[in-house]
This record gives C-alpha cells, sequence and structure tokens, in this order.
C-alpha cells in the first residue's frame, strides 16, 4: 500500500534552519514528481517546492525562492527540504506529496499529485 510519510518539523526562531523528510513507501520513484506543499491556517494550501525524479529538475515557489532547497533520493525513496533563513510567515503545515507528472517542462499542480502525507508543523517565531 502507498504511503507517504512526513518528519523533521517543530519549531525554530526567524532566521533559523529546518529539514523536512518524506519517505515514500510503495510509491513508484520512476518518471515522476514529488512536492511539498503547505497551508497556513485561513490560506489556500501553496506549492512550495517540486521535483522530477529523472534529471532532478526543480521548481520553487517565489516566496522560498533562495531559501529553501528540494532534494530527492531516488534509492531510499526519500524526499527531503532545506529550509534555511525562515522566516514568521514560512508557518504552516507542510505536507509531502508523490505521484505528481510532467506537462510542459514542469511538474503538474497539487491536483496531480496522488500520494499525501499526513504533514508536519512548522511554526516560525519572530
Amino acid at each position: 500500500q502507498a504511503q507517504v510519510v512526513e518528519s523533521g518539523g517543530g519549531s525554530v526562531q526567524a532566521g533559523g534552519s529546518l529539514r523536512l523528510s518524506c519517505l515514500g513507501s510503495g510509491v513508484t520513484f520512476k518518471d515522476n514528481c514529488m512536492g511539498w506543499f503547505r497551508q497556513a491556517p485561513g490560506k489556500e494550501r501553496e506549492g512550495v517546492a517540486q521535483i522530477y525524479s529523472e534529471i532532478g529538475l526543480t521548481a520553487y515557489a517565489d516566496s522560498v525562492k533562495g531559501r529553501f532547497t528540494i532534494s530527492r533520493d531516488n534509492a531510499k525513496k526519500m524526499v527531503y527540504l532545506q529550509m534555511n533563513s525562515l522566516k514568521p510567515e514560512d508557518t504552516a503545515m507542510y505536507y509531502c506529496a508523490s505521484g505528481g507528472s510532467m506537462s510542459g517542462g514542469g511538474c503538474r499542480g497539487a491536483a496531480d499529485f496522488g500520494y499525501w502525507g499526513q504533514g508536519t508543523q512548522v511554526t516560525v517565531s519572530s
């Protein structure tokens, strides 16, 4: 049974760092996209970063470019999100998703991802 499980969330002060991890057990890691999404209270879910399996193609939301780095280890079926220079506005529940596909040179949107984790909370205090 396919399952996606996140870990690594927590509380940190502004300017700090956190590393989120995601294990995709039973999930196909070949020719697919994996991504991190987040949702803050009262706000819509937004894409944070996505990565394609075969050539490591990545994409980031403008709000996290230069601060966050997504990476993956296909052999371990892991995806990571290194978050540096964290800001209070990064506070949200972060979700890992798998099963996305490519279109037009990039990963499709959230609706295309078939497997989602339960989320891990990230809280950044000022």
